[in-house]
């Protein structure tokens, strides 16, 4: 009776063990949840080799689990992981981990996690200046169509930093303003200020002023404040100026990562202060140039009006005796090509946003199958109509014969 009683006993004790394991075991889902939100705490607590720990964990686990009703909140375990990685100044050392986990991703047909992993890769290469390979990675992966507005807008925006770094303006200029209009426009103040500085240093580097109002938004007025100098200085041709608001706003355009691009700008300054004189002079000396340009020495004028007479920027030519710039008569703009390119831009840039829009459109899923089955069953009967037909005409012909 005792074994009997002994064996009831640890039977029930199983019973009991795996009854508390049951209740005691968590879901993937809400595992995930809980590290996102204890990795946030210690991010806003300053504790960031704790959060770092804590996503790495989480990183981990989600890596380990194939679950499609994981998708959603592994996608915030990854942003996380980066997030706190890069709070410590470790962003390089997770690179090799976000590529495993994006190639697992696009394996696992993860969407919304290809779309993160692939927008955390390319800030990744950004911080560290990798442009080469941030561009080498758009080129072999693609980015779903089924992509949220965020993280597209996301993309665009990183896919226009690079474009503009490769001198590509135009496609940069595209992208930027595609990710304007997908941003949030009473909300991510911080995003739309970045896609804003990034857009006026790109159109001022196409030859384009950007506009006033742009500039002057009512929540981004005052940050922008030193990109409208900037776009003031090149829109007069101001040398002076436009080193000015070098110095003085160095240290901010170092921190958005434009300062780059606005050295690029010193040239435009250049041409935009010889095409004022090539239209309010028909002739003036190189050294009185010299003066109203600030140009630092007087040997580069002569180098630097030549290479602005070449390009076309200036319909000029030089006395390099008498020293002398000479300007030649203006023609009528509306003679040139010059109309028909602006009007082919404008029709372009209106197709786009109609191909976009149309893109956009999201119907109910299925919607067309009510169609379809309407269709079959009136081709069926159509078919059986025509059977019927076949059929009488043919006792018919029986008959008569």
């Amino acid at each position: 009776a005792a074994p009997a009683a002994a064996a009831a006993a640890g039977a029930e004790m199983d019973v009991d063990a795996q009854a508390a394991e049951k209740r005691t075991a968590v879901c993937m889902e809400v595992e995930a949840y809980i590290c996102v939100l204890l990795t946030t705490l210690l991010i806003d607590a300053k504790l960031l080799d704790d959060a770092a720990a804590v996503s790495s964990a989480a990183f981990a686990r989600v890596q380990a689990t194939n679950q499609r009703t994981l998708d959603a909140m592994g996608a915030k375990v990854y942003f996380y992981y980066a997030r706190a990685h890069e709070l410590g100044g470790k962003l390089a050392s997770i690179r090799s981990a976000l590529l495993r986990a994006h190639r697992t991703s696009v394996l696992h047909h993860n969407g919304l996690g290809q779309v993160v992993l692939l927008n955390l890769l390319l800030r990744n290469y950004l911080q560290h200046s990798l442009y080469d390979q941030a561009d080498k990675l758009v080129a072999k992966a693609g980015f779903p169509e089924s992509a949220p507005n965020n993280q597209l807008a996301r993309y665009l925006f990183y896919l226009g930093r690079i474009k503009a770094v490769q001198l590509e303006y135009s496609e940069s200029f595209s992208c930027l303003l595609q990710a304007a209009r997908k941003a949030p426009q009473r909300a991510a103040v911080g995003f739309r200020l970045s896609v804003a500085k990034l857009t006026t240093i790109v159109q001022l580097l196409m030859g384009e002023v950007p506009s006033r109002s742009a500039l002057q938004q009512r929540e981004l007025e005052k940050p922008l404040r030193p990109y409208l100098q900037i776009a003031q200085a090149v829109r007069i041709g101001d040398l002076a100026h436009f080193k000015h608001v070098m110095e003085t706003s160095a240290a901010l355009f170092h921190a958005d990562r434009t300062h780059t691009l606005i050295v690029r700008l010193r040239q435009n300054v250049i041409r935009a202060g010889l095409r004022n004189i090539n239209l309010a002079y028909t002739r003036i000396p190189l050294e009185s140039i010299w003066h109203k340009l600030k140009i630092d020495r007087l040997e580069d004028v002569e180098c630097i009006v030549a290479k602005a007479v070449r390009d076309g920027v200036i319909d000029a030519e030089i006395d390099h005796a008498a020293g002398v710039l000479i300007s030649k008569e203006v023609d009528d703009l509306y003679a040139t090509l010059e109309p028909q390119l602006a009007f082919h831009k404008r029709t372009s840039f209106c197709l786009n946003v109609h191909n976009d829009a149309v893109k956009a459109m999201s119907f109910p899923p299925d919607a067309h199958k009510g169609d379809l089955e309407q269709e079959e069953a009136k081709r069926k009967e159509r078919l059986r109509e025509e059977a019927e037909l076949a059929q009488s005409l043919a006792e018919e012909d029986d008959d008569e014969f």
